[in-house]
């Protein structure tokens, strides 16, 4: 979950001291606990997709550090490097994820009515659970929404012997992975997400996060994994001042809700919970939910997922007027004024995530251009035409990054200053879902089939 290597000592000594240890940690004691550290944070990489954009929560298959090759295929097609390909019943575009030799993932009926967890042999690709989770008598329509959205968006969390799945408002639950049982069940935390909920599940030590960004109530909510019971819960704190704007995009509530997924860092020795919302991004801490700082801008409905690194927070501000912002993280209140370091305002992917690869960020605009930025600076490096629109948000392995478009291709380039194309591949239907990786496949989602794609 985006935890950096220089802050991994003090991480280290303190869960060693919370767990018995002595508070007196000598230097090679620390050198150990690090050694082992690193060997356990790196397997998540190689046989783990635990949740949206991965174990990190970045799109980075390998962990921080690691640049050993691992052997993703740079080229397929429907007849090339596909051990198989599933069919997918209903409509959902939740990312699968990935664990102990299952694929799980989320699908709904189209009109909305019944809800399902889906879970497949990793190996195989047959499907060993399609459970029923919710029932939906009146679920409200999708409207303009469903272009871009459906009932079954906000990917699953899972992790050893559970999964997690979420429908916004109409419900979130917990099944046993081993005999696809619900284990709790929750339908009683209200939104009105008006065009479908959107925002994924986030895990962080013995909470599970959700995001309610509606057009009625904005909070976020943190469950006990165990039991489902509310630990915390934190309202949006901004101030809308829309009562007087005209028009049905004020008075339906749009200019309130977003459909951003929260992304857990280590700021300052601390975990820190960056959010993007409607209007403005928070700082949070994950443990209590306090809101720590807020920064604001004047749009809505954004939907990537922040990026962080060397103490920035990296937020898409939304729909309308779509720009990158570099905001600084170790501030306290409304750092308005105070905490943006840059402002980029062109060629800014409005669906999917931005990615950063060695102070390099590269978002893919849905209107087919992709933008290579300096991290520091927000200077731009590049800006080409690849084509295509863009949803799902970009995977790094391999020292490739692979761009997945709405119709269906997959656009590879070599990160860097100079503009580079590797390979492009093309399915038979579009991504919407974000792409996951496992040992040396990956795990990719269109329209209508889960594929399982590695060199063969």
């Amino acid at each position: 979950m985006a935890y950096h290597p220089a802050d991994m000592s003090q991480t280290i000594k303190w869960r060693f001291v919370s767990c018995g240890g002595s508070s007196r940690v000598s230097n090679g004691q620390l050198v150990f606990l690090l050694l082992t550290f690193c060997v356990l944070a790196r397997s998540p990489a190689r046989g783990d997709w635990p949740e949206f954009r991965g174990p990190w929560g970045d799109g980075h298959v390998s962990a921080p550090g690691d640049t050993n090759l691992i052997g993703f295929p740079l080229h397929w097609s429907e007849t090339n490097n596909i051990k198989w390909k599933t069919e997918v019943p209903h409509r959902g575009w939740s990312t699968p994820v990935v664990m102990g030799g299952q694929v799980w993932l989320t699908t709904a009926t189209l009109d909305g009515h019944d809800f399902f967890a889906i879970g497949l042999d990793a190996e195989t690709g047959q499907i060993r659970f399609n459970k029923k989770v919710f029932h939906s008598d009146n679920p409200e329509p999708l409207g303009n929404g469903a272009s871009m959205n459906c009932y079954a968006t906000p990917s699953p969390v899972l992790e050893s012997g559970r999964v997690y799945v979420h429908f916004g408002s109409l419900g979130t639950a917990c099944l046993d992975t081993t005999t696809g049982e619900v284990l709790w069940k929750r339908e009683d935390l209200r939104c009105r997400h008006y065009r479908g909920p959107s925002s994924s599940l986030v895990s962080f030590e013995n909470l599970l996060i959700l995001t309610m960004d509606g057009v009625d109530v904005q909070y976020h909510a943190a469950l006990d994994k165990k039991t489902g019971q509310t630990v915390w819960k934190t309202n949006r704190s901004v101030a809308w001042n829309d009562e007087s704007v005209p028009g049905p995009m004020a008075r339906d509530g749009d200019l309130r809700k977003a459909h951003s997924t929260p992304l857990i860092v280590t700021a300052a020795q601390k975990p820190l919970m960056l959010s993007a919302g409607a209007k403005a991004a928070y700082g949070y801490d994950p443990r209590t939910g306090r809101e720590l700082w807020r920064v604001q801008y004047p749009d809505w409905s954004v939907a990537p997922r922040p990026l962080f690194d060397r103490g920035l927070a990296y937020i898409v501000t939304g729909l309308v007027k779509t720009e990158l912002w570099a905001v600084k993280s170790d501030l306290q209140g409304d750092v308005t004024d105070t905490a943006v370091v840059w402002k980029l305002k062109t060629h800014v992917g409005k669906y999917a995530s931005p990615i950063l690869v060695d102070g390099l960020i590269y978002t893919a605009a849905d209107e087919s251009f992709l933008t290579c930025i300096e991290a520091a600076t927000g200077q731009t490096v590049w800006t080409e035409r690849i084509g295509g629109k863009y949803a799902a948000s970009p995977i790094y392995a391999d020292g490739r990054l692979y761009f997945l478009d709405q119709q269906g291709a997959t656009t590879v380039i070599k990160p860097g200053r100079t503009f580079e194309v590797l390979a492009k591949n093309t399915l038979d239907d579009g991504f919407m879902a974000s792409p996951a990786a496992s040992g040396k496949a990956f795990f990719l989602r269109t329209r209508t089939h889960l594929y399982r794609v590695e060199s063969l």
